[in-house]
């Protein structure tokens, strides 16, 4: 009987703490992209979306980034002082058309750590170019984040990515990109280009 009162006192731990272990991949999907997301690592390991709005003009003013619930995610803090931006992995000006529609970009699991100096300058100039395309093409476009063996880990827990590809399909062509998560060393996103 100890052995049974035991067990079923120590049951509802060891499923409890179950629960609370990060996984490596979860799998979401929203009405604008769909993403493997990395509990273990704070970070999106993949996204893809087609882009919406290549000419929309939703405000985002009062908009911050969310947390998911049931979703082990990075926060933050993981952006104070440092040189990470909170890097929009889909876009939000792809999916300005209403605001409900961009408010669900600003979801962490939709968001990287990713070098200031890129994500505000060829990163977003390549987004103004999916924009572009999309204005005469239905585009689709995946990005896989790479996480290096040397990637580095913040206090906070999140691993920072060590590199972001960026495939950009349309009208039957292809464009293959490779940005290292660094402060860019070329200033045309067409350097990046890997095919």
């Amino acid at each position: 009987m100890k052995k049974l009162l035991v067990v079923l006192f120590l049951l509802p731990i060891f499923v409890f703490g179950q629960a609370l272990q990060p996984r490596d991949s979860v799998y979401i999907k929203t009405d604008i992209f769909e993403a493997v997301y990395s509990e273990i690592l704070q970070q999106p390991k993949f996204v893809s979306y087609t882009v919406q709005c290549p000419d929309g003009s939703a405000s985002r003013k009062g908009m911050d980034f969310y947390s998911v619930n049931g979703v082990i995610t990075s926060d933050n803090l993981d952006y104070v002082s440092n040189v990470w931006d909170k890097g929009h992995m889909a876009p939000a000006a792809d999916f300005n058309c209403t605001r409900e529609m961009l408010f669900q970009t600003f979801s962490y699991v939709n968001c990287a750590l990713q070098h200031e100096r890129l994500n505000r300058g060829v990163w977003r100039i390549l987004e103004a170019h999916e924009r572009e395309l999309a204005s005469q093409y239905l585009v689709k476009v995946q990005i896989r984040v790479v996480y290096g063996p040397n990637a580095e880990i913040l206090p906070t827990g999140a691993t920072v990515p060590t590199g972001f590809y960026k495939t950009i399909t349309y009208s039957n062509k292809v464009e293959k990109y490779y940005f290292p998560n660094t402060s860019p060393t070329k200033s045309s996103y067409t350097d990046y280009l890997i095919q």
